[in-house]
């Protein structure tokens, strides 16, 4: 009967264990298809995340409305009157045909209108890329500039998906600003014969001035006069800006407001003024049978044809392959994607306001825009700093502006190239002159000047060397100008000696060690804490790392100072570095001292 009663125990307890188990079980399941379910919710939140993270539209378009339209579609008309002509006059300093301007200066607006995360950024046609590719049109055509157009939005796309935003941080304001100015006097000299109505090469800086001082006394008068007319009504223009607004402002009467509108809507279409005003001028005394201007010519009608870029032309009777395109582009492969970027990049971060800015998504904007403008035959596009500051002020609300002046674009090449023609070179010389004075940053020298004129020899370096070389050369000679300064920075930190007591001296190093500054901080106790039975007191508050160069001469620094039968302490120093010195040398443990400069001296 004892054994049948175990017997029975013993199954009852293992059904019940086999019962918590099956219970066990199916509660493990049930977690585990809740982990599955949360691992597949998570996944697919982050993959919405992400889609919404590089389609910027889907996050303001649901909420769009009508007013925000109304104001989209003041500023993107107001831009549009800007870029019709920038684009035909920076495809005159590029080398191309006049339409190819406005090739550039539609794609880019429609996509970053679907990829963008500025409000106010206009991509298009600028000053500095049409002077980049001016060389290669000239030598190899159209063709050449579609396909740089082509590899530098690869470039900046893959730059993009790579997060290498960051590699315009080795552009210091010296070197930005330096080149900037150069770019904008090479424009400007370039364009000198057209405003005084003479011929001439003007492939650089100093061919541009010899051809004007050669041929001054083929200067035609008339297209002097229009042109300096046209300087000075854009100046003028320009000016008159500060006393109007397209906010209502209280301070105002309802008159003067008007009277401000008009004043800032005159002034943002100045340039559309001008080349209207020139236009007409020069058909009225073509109809009377005088052609007192140069004019700009026969410009083809129509949109540009969808097709992939060229990887092949023919040009002057020479045939250049895919390779012999590249080997031809040389270092411009790289710069211009390279400047294109920095150029986007500095304006982003202008028009932010405060806001964080995602440089990957703009890179990514940037580099579909020019890919995508390599299939309508654009040159190579990036940021407008002019338009995107006459897009903030025209009140911008959502990129949607940039689908207004696209439009604007179109339309101008579908209705209006048969007026092109009679666009005096003047005033498109007039347009370019007066947007490049206002590109030049002149007043980084004085700036400089205030605050460390070391920094003036980089500024020059690359203005110099931009303008008498070529930019791309002139550039990675401002850059490596720039980081020599850095280096010799670094080499020699700040470091200051001070004798406590007189057996006592106190070494402030101000500044963070590496291995090029290793030899100079060694000699420099060395030299200047000389008397013997001493003891030196090495302060390491404000450095960080080191390396194992630094901290071996640290360990060398001591047994010197040893033979001299002097004393090393090492003062205040970060973990990070004690324990570096300790790994070259054990004994240096001693030597490290946690108290104040004043406890420690009345210690000593």
């Amino acid at each position: 009967m004892l054994l049948c009663k175990n017997i029975t125990v013993a199954v009852t307890c293992k059904a019940s264990a086999l019962k918590n188990m099956n219970e066990n079980d199916e509660k493990n399941s049930e977690n585990q298809n809740l982990l599955n379910r949360l691992r597949i919710t998570n996944r697919s939140y982050s993959a919405r995340q992400l889609i919404k993270k590089r389609l910027p539209i889907l996050s303001w378009l649901p909420i769009y409305s009508l007013q925000t339209f109304s104001q989209d579609l003041l500023a993107g008309f107001t831009v549009g009157l800007t870029e019709i002509p920038q684009g035909i006059a920076y495809a005159i300093v590029a080398g191309l045909p006049s339409q190819y301007g406005l090739y550039s200066g539609f794609m880019g607006c429609f996509m970053y209108y679907l990829l963008g995360s500025c409000k106010d950024i206009n991509i298009g046609p600028t000053a500095i890329m049409a002077l980049m590719i001016q060389p290669y049109v000239a030598t190899m055509g159209v063709a050449a500039s579609v396909l740089l157009t082509f590899i530098s939005g690869c470039i900046i796309f893959i730059c993009g998906l790579l997060h290498l935003g960051f590699i315009v941080e080795f552009f210091s304001y010296p070197v930005i600003a330096g080149f900037t100015t150069a770019a904008a006097l090479n424009i400007a000299s370039s364009q000198i014969k057209s405003l005084l109505g003479i011929a001439g090469k003007s492939d650089t800086f100093l061919t541009a001035w010899i051809s004007v001082f050669s041929n001054i006394r083929n200067t035609k008068l008339s297209d002097s006069l229009l042109g300096f007319f046209t300087i000075i009504f854009l100046v003028f223009a320009k000016e008159i800006r500060r006393y109007g607004t397209l906010k209502k402002r209280a301070d105002w009467t309802r008159r003067r407001n008007m009277i401000g509108i008009c004043i800032f809507m005159f002034s943002l279409a100045s340039n559309a003024i001008a080349v209207v005003f020139g236009s007409v001028l020069a058909y009225v005394f073509q109809q009377r049978g005088y052609e007192p201007f140069e004019l700009t010519g026969e410009v083809p009608g129509g949109l540009p044809s969808f097709k992939p870029p060229p990887f092949s032309t023919s040009f002057n009777g020479t045939e250049f392959g895919l390779k012999d395109m590249i080997e031809n582009f040389g270092t411009v492969i790289i710069f211009c994607p390279l400047v294109a970027v920095l150029e986007h990049i500095a304006i982003a971060k202008a028009f932010t306001k405060g806001r964080t800015l995602d440089a990957t998504q703009e890179l990514i904007a940037l580099g579909f825009s020019n890919i995508m403008g390599s299939f309508v035959q654009s040159m190579p596009v990036t940021g407008s700093f002019t338009r995107t500051a006459v897009n903030n002020a025209s009140g911008a609300k959502t990129p949607t502006c940039g689908i207004i002046t696209g439009i604007m674009v179109l339309l101008a090449l579908g209705f209006l190239t048969s007026t092109f023609k009679y666009i005096p070179k003047t005033t498109l010389a007039a347009v370019i002159l007066v947007a490049m004075y206002y590109l030049c940053e002149f007043h980084a020298f004085i700036l400089l000047w205030r605050t460390k004129k070391m920094d003036l020899i980089p500024l020059t370096v690359t203005l110099l060397c931009c303008l008498l070389i070529n930019l791309e050369y002139g550039i990675l000679i401002g850059i490596a100008t720039n980081i020599l300064f850095v280096l010799y920075s670094s080499a020699r930190p700040k470091i200051e000696i001070e004798e406590l007591t007189g057996d006592t001296y106190l070494v402030k190093i101000k500044s963070g060690l590496h291995f090029t500054a290793s030899e100079f901080m060694r000699e420099r106790i060395l030299q200047n804490c000389t008397v013997e039975k001493t003891t030196v007191v090495v302060d390491g508050e404000y450095m960080g790392n080191i390396d194992a160069t630094v901290a071996k001469s640290f360990n060398v620094l001591r047994d010197e100072l040893k033979l001299r039968e002097q004393k090393i302490v090492f003062l205040n120093f970060k973990e990070s570095v004690i324990e570096a010195c300790l790994g070259i040398n054990s004994n240096l443990k001693e030597c490290f001292r946690d108290d104040g400069p004043e406890q420690l001296t009345a210690q000593l």
